[in-house]
């Protein structure tokens, strides 16, 4: 076999990423505010603290009963006060006897059932009457009926949703103890950076790449540091230098093929870094690179060198810095790929191919749509896209295929 992919030390995607969760040590755990925990992930198991509900509580507006017997339709109860949520009276009924009470609120001593104000006709300021028969405990939240003191809430591991929050916060969890997020240094190399339109008369083009990491990072709720810097050896050795020191994570963009300019790779072996892979067999993204640097102190930084085409930085965006941001937080997952059938044929390529698509819903099945302008150089067609999509090596696909992607 010749050409490109038959270089020695190419590797699959899928090879690549096992490589990056098999070798990443997740970070330390650190305790912060439950407000301050979104996009985090547990770094112990939570059991919860509390019976929840914490008290037998009405699930509905309505009246407090006591009956000693069953509850007929036209039955008549005395009225003898109300409760509010956030109320605790302790007041008791007597059979015969009823409280007005709204949702949440206590129940008082003494109750059989509650009765939703729907069905109850007030008679007078002392006495109601039921309109429907009532089963005994109707609209009645037993105390622990959700949760019981003591039960597992949530795993280590377990990623901090809005819903998840939500569900702790309910649990009446304030702090809790979760993995590090890393300190990520984000390194745009290249001198053709155009900072205005003047500077296209003389060959340069606009910066992609570091406002769509900048993006991609808020999304994830987490502030990176962007450095800039020109194709000079000598300029990155000495921010090579200075960031593997202070940071958990180096991501570079550009640099890390066999150029004449291309200096990552050769910098960072240079500065004591151990490489990992470079080059997988996929399109875009083929040049990347993925190494380690030991610390006197014990602790690693991980450089991650993705090419510098726009395309490329999305693509290893979206799978290889997510699966090793996710493994510095204790997650050794791959990235959950979808089954959906493709729209239309796709013609063979020698390596594996990651192209931008459109998934939609027709009539409960989940269709893939190619698009157009899929060059590593172009960005144009993500205004649509919402996935991406694995084009296996070496196959012609037929619409109607079965294939894999990922949400973006």
């Amino acid at each position: 076999m010749s050409g490109c992919c038959a270089e020695t030390g190419m590797m699959s995607v899928d090879q690549a990423l096992a490589m990056i969760v098999n070798r990443v040590h997740a970070l330390a755990s650190e305790s912060i505010p439950l407000q301050q925990a979104l996009n985090r992930y547990l770094a112990v198991d939570i059991h919860s603290e509390i019976d929840l509900p914490l008290f037998n509580q009405s699930a509905v507006d309505g009246y407090a009963l006591c009956s000693n017997q069953p509850i007929l339709e036209n039955s008549k109860f005395e009225l003898i006060g109300e409760i509010r949520a956030g109320q605790d009276q302790n007041l008791q009924l007597e059979n015969g006897q009823a409280l007005r009470i709204f949702t949440g609120a206590k129940i008082p001593e003494g109750t059989t059932t509650v009765a939703r104000q729907e069905i109850v006709t007030p008679l007078s300021p002392d006495q109601i009457q039921i309109n429907v028969a009532l089963e005994i405990h109707a609209d009645i939240r037993d105390v622990g009926e959700e949760l019981s003191r003591g039960q597992l809430l949530a795993n280590q591991g377990q990623h901090l949703s809005v819903g998840a929050i939500a569900a702790l916060a309910m649990a009446g969890v304030q702090q809790v103890k979760v993995y590090q997020f890393p300190k990520v240094a984000v390194v745009i190399t290249g001198d053709e950076v155009a900072k205005t339109l003047d500077d296209f008369s003389a060959g340069k083009i606009f910066d992609a790449n570091a406002p769509l990491i900048q993006a991609w990072f808020e999304q994830q709720q987490q502030n990176v540091n962007i450095y800039h810097v020109e194709d000079t050896e000598l300029t990155l050795q000495q921010l090579i230098q200075q960031l593997k020191q202070e940071y958990d994570v180096i991501l570079t963009t550009g640099g890390v093929s066999v150029g004449d300019y291309d200096f990552v790779r050769p910098v960072a072996l240079a500065q004591g870094f151990q490489q990992i892979f470079w080059k997988v067999k996929q399109k875009p993204g083929k040049p990347m690179l993925f190494a380690e640097y030991q610390r006197a102190s014990g602790d690693t930084c991980y450089l991650l060198g993705l090419p510098g085409n726009p395309a490329a930085v999305f693509v290893g965006m979206q799978i290889y810095t997510a699966t090793l941001l996710n493994a510095l937080q204790g997650q050794t997952q791959l990235p959950n790929w979808f089954n959906a059938t493709l729209k239309q044929s796709i013609k063979s390529d020698s390596r594996e191919r990651f192209l931008r698509m459109f998934a939609h819903f027709e009539q409960g099945q989940l269709w893939v749509e190619n698009l157009s302008k899929q060059q590593s150089h172009m960005l144009s067609n993500l205004m649509h896209a919402n996935c991406l999509v694995r084009i296996p090596e070496n196959q012609v696909l037929s619409a109607g295929s079965t294939v894999q992607g990922l949400f973006l």
